[in-house]
């Protein structure tokens, strides 16, 4: 294996990491849950540092790195989900957006061409808010618990963050969609 594969390796245990922290969740392991899910996102830190300090950036880790994300958050609201910690409400709002995403970039692979998305402020600001929220949580119920006024907040506001970031997704892309469509005739 060379080096530049690492990082898709790491990536490749992050998405390996999704079931049992999920299982953990289904099985009230919280604290377990919080371990795992924070294993996870260190990979995520240690495979991103090392594709970008190191050159090791392959098109192969550029696609996979937002799958293992997406799932590993799929996974872990539709489990807090399922157990009521969350409401479904919000489960259903992470997950539809990250459905949006992925059926819209498919949609403009397969119809145009592969596509160099960066994430916006607000969806990085969406991403850190739904991490915060279930760190939080993983913490309340596998730990100590905190107030409910602290964690219905950061229920709220992860909900407008995923709406709003989702909103901004589908204008941005579908602005820019339309203007390579318009370009290529079709």
């Amino acid at each position: 294996m060379s080096p530049k594969q690492i990082p898709n390796v790491i990536t490749m245990f992050r998405i390996v990491l999704v079931v049992p922290t999920v299982m953990m969740i289904l099985n009230h392991r919280f604290d377990w849950a919080l371990g795992l899910f924070f294993v996870a996102g260190v990979s995520d830190a240690v495979d991103g540092f090392l594709a970008k300090h190191f050159g090791w950036i392959t098109r192969f880790g550029s696609l996979l790195d937002p799958v293992a994300d997406k799932l590993l958050m799929i996974g872990c609201y539709g489990a807090c989900a399922w157990v009521g910690l969350i409401p479904w409400w919000l489960a259903g709002l992470v997950i539809g957006r990250d459905v949006v995403i992925v059926a819209g970039a498919t949609a403009y692979y397969l119809l145009l061409h592969p596509f160099e998305g960066q994430p916006t402020w607000i969806s990085k600001f969406n991403t850190l808010t739904q991490i915060v929220l279930l760190l939080t949580i993983f913490w309340h119920y596998g730990f100590q618990r905190l107030s409910p006024s602290w964690i219905n907040g950061l229920i709220y506001l992860a909900a407008v963050t995923t709406i709003v970031s989702g909103i901004q997704y589908i204008i941005v892309w579908g602005r820019h969609f339309l203007r390579e469509i318009s370009k290529q005739g079709v």
